[in-house]
């Protein structure tokens, strides 16, 4: 699917979700059934309809097809802590089979699907696998959220040049400022515009809350591909 994106971070809690919501909308404006996936979730909580996780809520929220929460969201740990620590916790082993058996299901649903990884892009899955590997079978072009804060020039360099060592292509990144008090913010996006493979897909200034409907609307996304 080509239209398809994954999307990884240079960290955690820098707005891959928003990123992820506001991405699936900027497909549905162009005319397109848009599936998302959350594999592996951490920090959920349980609900009378079983445990849930605010990410996924937010995912679930955004499409315009109808999915099950499993496939949405097959994993879902309690401790807000790496995944396959929380999967050991928990006495769970997480399957990339498993992840993959949904994502094929959601592909049949939808002419396109967002996918959000875990934490920032090498997150272990299990004693075997790590998110890359997932994001390499999955086969689609990664998306890098960048958490505008000090330190992001590096983070953001390290991780392209890690995704491009795992064969896999950047459609481009997102730079999402985090840090209200961050310096020299033009001057750092400069410096990642001459050097980040891909394009600049959007640029969120500091914001307390951001609606993804209304971001989604600045998303300089490619044309899209048959």
């Amino acid at each position: 699917m080509s239209n398809s994106y994954f999307i990884t971070g240079t960290d955690t809690g820098i707005g891959k979700t928003l990123v992820s919501a506001a991405l699936i909308h900027a497909l549905q404006n162009q005319g397109l059934r848009v599936a998302g996936m959350k594999p592996v979730a951490s920090g959920c909580f349980e609900t009378a309809e079983g445990r849930r996780n605010e990410d996924a809520d937010q995912l679930m929220t955004a499409i315009n097809i109808s999915a099950d929460y499993e496939l949405v969201c097959p994993y879902r740990f309690l401790s807000p802590i790496a995944p396959h620590l929380a999967a050991t916790e928990e006495g769970v082993r997480i399957s990339c089979a498993h992840i993959m058996q949904g994502f094929r299901q959601l592909q049949s649903l939808a002419d396109a699907i967002v996918v959000e990884g875990v934490g920032g892009w090498q997150v272990p899955l299990n004693e075997r696998y790590d998110m890359p590997d997932l994001a390499r079978q999955m086969d689609l072009r990664v998306v890098i959220v960048v958490g505008g804060r000090l330190g992001c020039i590096n983070h953001a360099l390290l991780t392209a040049q890690a995704i491009l060592a795992s064969d896999l292509a950047v459609a481009g990144w997102v730079f999402n400022q985090v840090d209200p008090d961050m310096l020299q913010v033009a001057e750092v996006k400069e410096a990642l515009r001459a050097r980040m493979p891909g394009p600049l897909i959007a640029d969120i200034p500091w914001q307390d809350q951001i609606d993804p409907v209304k971001l989604a609307r600045g998303f300089n996304l490619p044309p899209l591909k048959p």
